[in-house]
């Protein structure tokens, strides 16, 4: 009875349930590998779509970047494209003696023409240029002639040939070959020694018949400089004089007759006594006495071929 009864008063030891013991063992080691487990795996799962976002941005900041580039490439293409469907309009305008109305509004502002009196140049200029086309086309024709006309061939613009043509019959310039060469290379101060275009050949003409006292001297001034190093020196007026003036055939040595003139010359031109002739002082020498504007030769127009000139314009 005693161990009955005590057997009936011990409570009976609870079972512990599965659910229930992976709850109470939960500290213990056999429960910690399900939760180790399982952030592992969490982990490579965030590592794996982070780099999968990076390459994504990556290929997105690529493709962006080939799409400028080939639209900057494509904007550059069609610039220079259209740059020189420009420059050929304006050669083709020049040949024809047309000009645009941007270039003509700029040319009567740079010239001292009016509208009417560019156009009748316009339409001289053509005709320049024709004469050089077909001076450049009958010497190619001769096999003898074939290598030098060649590089000229398609030079569009007013060659050196025409140019001296029109300064002896038009403007009465009779002069040394020397100072020729100069006034051709003078003509158009941004493209010394070119074939002059449409746009030079209009502005040169402007000072060359209309310009100012002090145009007309700077231009004469670049005539002389001979080297073009900004400085008239007395070898390059020795030069000058020399072809300028008639020799006596009872001279026994006419340098030193030109020798003399050209101390005489410096002395009046040389205003700071540095022994050469700059522009200050050929202007301010100039500006004193007008008449020594061609003292080392003849580079300008005679009025009356300059009034001949524009009644032949008929405009």
């Amino acid at each position: 009875m005693g161990k009955a009864g005590a057997g009936k008063g011990r409570s009976p030891t609870p079972t512990p349930s599965r659910q229930d013991g992976g709850a109470t063992t939960g500290g213990g080691g056999g429960a910690a590998a399900p939760t180790a487990t399982g952030g592992t795996t969490g982990a490579g799962r965030s590592t794996l779509h982070a780099n999968k976002t990076i390459l994504k941005t990556v290929s997105v900041f690529l493709a962006s970047g080939k799409r400028n580039s080939s639209n900057q490439q494509s904007k550059a293409a069609a610039a220079a494209l259209q740059n020189k469907r420009q420059q050929r309009q304006r050669r083709m305008d020049e040949l024809s003696g047309k000009v645009n109305p941007k270039l003509l509004d700029s040319l009567r502002k740079k010239t001292r023409f009016t509208k009417d009196e560019l156009d009748a140049l316009c339409r001289i200029y053509r005709k320049l240029v024709s004469n050089c086309q077909y001076a450049a086309k009958t010497l190619a024709s001769s096999s003898s002639s074939a290598a030098i006309a060649k590089p000229h061939a398609a030079v569009e613009g007013i060659d050196r040939i025409v140019f001296r043509e029109l300064l002896h019959s038009t403007f009465d310039i009779v002069t040394e070959e020397i100072l020729m060469e100069r006034i051709f290379c003078s003509w158009d101060k941004a493209h010394e020694g070119l074939p002059l275009r449409l746009e030079g050949w209009l502005i040169g003409l402007s000072t060359f018949l209309r310009g100012t006292p002090a145009e007309r001297a700077a231009f004469c001034f670049r005539v002389y400089d001979l080297n073009t190093d900004g400085f008239i020196t007395k070898d390059e007026m020795f030069t000058l004089l020399r072809n300028c003036l008639i020799k006596q055939p009872q001279d026994e040595d006419p340098d030193e007759g030109v020798k003399d003139l050209v101390e005489i010359v410096l002395k009046k031109f040389d205003l700071d006594k540095d022994g050469k002739v700059s522009l200050e002082d050929f202007m301010g020498t100039v500006t004193a006495e007008p008449l020594l504007i061609e003292a080392f030769g003849q580079c300008l127009p005679t009025d009356s071929a300059v009034v001949s000139f524009f009644s032949t314009l008929q405009v």
